[in-house]
């Protein structure tokens, strides 16, 4: 599905014919056919190994762009078995032998690395007695090798996914019969947002999970972009309901302002000493809260309450959970992630006929969008001076304007 995604996207089937080429394995077709999945037309990439000599060889449907890739002399031993298991020695060699470049190479090799690692915790075994067995076949080391290559020529500077519905029910593998997702696939995502919907059916397999997770920077919502390719790659299955295709969009950032990751935190308090909540906002400022702020609401039974919500980097979440519980009497929380979008800022420093203030300026794409002066200084020079603070703000702002108007202050 990632090679039909690729290919329906505008990755030439030459190129990619060419680079599988350079495998110097068995002989095997390779293919594309447009298809139908729920009413969405995609792309399906298709791999026909070549059978055993004597058996009737199934050739692409009509219609089918395919190309065939002759036996390498130094792989005859290949023939004869539909699926062989490979070890990653074995599957490193054909690597080596590929016409990827270095960086390729090296990157196909890592992913290879990282599931072997994957297989041998699983079934504790060392990683170099392990043989991959669906993943180590070669329709899965086309697979890999190809999507290696196709995100190569492409040039991404960032790979985004969406949360990945890994479906349901049982699936069949070499080493029984698990449920969905596979040990392998669950491994792999650890980490990546992932969920079930209602097709019981395996959405997501090792070989995917393996592409995804190693390629994708960040999980979420589509990003802004302007989208100048898209592609589908069909799967085998033709669900009624679903279309059973991968989305790939293809595009430049709408802009270089990157969201910001956030968790809020919240929950309601009706019955604490209102005392506490200066102590309790101390402490999660102490501990790495972005933001702490209270809320009057009006509570069950039309009690009077307090809101309570933090905003802090994801990471500090478990942290400033188990100081609100400590310091305040809330029995329970809610957490969820958002985006937030900041303007660049400094602290700059301008002087005035009274001493000097510090203003906070902010300013995007390279353009000053606002300046205010720090309230404790211009309270502080007020009282050393017996003048109103509104007097001292005036002339701060005076001063300021005055210096950004000479061209001194540039972002």
């Amino acid at each position: 599905m990632v090679l039909g995604a690729l290919l329906d996207a505008g990755l030439p089937f030459e190129e990619l014919q060419r680079a599988l080429g350079s495998l110097a394995v068995s002989g095997f077709d390779i293919g594309t056919k447009r298809v139908l999945r729920a009413g969405v037309t995609a792309t399906q990439f298709l791999v026909h190994e070549h059978q055993a000599p004597g058996t009737r060889h199934e050739h692409p449907a009509p219609g089918t762009q395919h190309s065939t890739q002759h036996p390498a002399p130094s792989t005859q031993h290949d023939h004869g078995h539909h699926h062989p298991h490979r070890s990653l020695a074995e599957i490193f060699a054909v690597i080596d032998r590929s016409a990827l470049s270095s960086p390729g190479r090296d990157r196909a090799k890592a992913l290879f690395q990282r599931l072997g690692e994957i297989e041998a915790g699983i079934h504790q075994m060392p990683v170099e007695r392990v043989h991959l067995h669906e993943v180590g076949a070669l329709d899965s080391i086309i697979d890999i090798v190809g999507a290696v290559f196709g995100l190569e020529w492409f040039g991404a500077e960032r790979i985004v996914s969406s949360p990945l519905n890994v479906g349901g029910g049982m699936v069949d593998s070499a080493h029984g019969r698990f449920p969905v997702p596979a040990p392998a696939t669950l491994k792999l995502l650890a980490g990546a947002p992932i969920y079930s919907g209602t097709i019981q059916q395996e959405l997501v397999t090792p070989t995917g999970a393996l592409i995804v997770s190693s390629y994708a920077s960040a999980f979420g919502p589509i990003p802004p972009m302007t989208v100048e390719r898209m592609g589908y790659g069909a799967g085998g299955r033709d669900f009624p309901s679903t279309p059973n295709v991968l989305r790939v969009l293809v595009g430049h950032a709408a802009d270089q302002t990157q969201a910001e990751r956030v968790t809020v935190i919240e929950c309601e308090i009706d019955d604490m000493n209102p005392q506490i909540f200066g102590v309790a906002m101390e402490r999660l400022y102490a501990a790495g809260a972005l933001e702490v702020f209270y809320v009057p609401v009006q509570m069950k039974k039309n009690r009077p309450g307090t809101r309570l919500t933090v905003i802090a980097a994801p990471e500090r979440r478990s942290a400033l959970a188990e100081i609100i519980f400590r310091e305040t009497t809330t029995i329970g929380l809610r957490h969820h992630e958002v985006d937030r979008e900041c303007l660049q800022r400094e602290i700059v420093s301008i002087e005035t006929p009274i001493g000097d203030v510090r203003f906070k300026v902010a300013w995007r794409d390279g353009r000053i969008i606002n300046a205010v002066p720090e309230f404790d200084d211009c309270a502080r020079l007020a009282s050393a001076h017996n003048l109103p603070v509104k007097e001292v703000q005036s002339a701060a702002l005076k001063a300021y304007n005055l210096r950004h108007q000479s061209g001194d202050l540039q972002p």
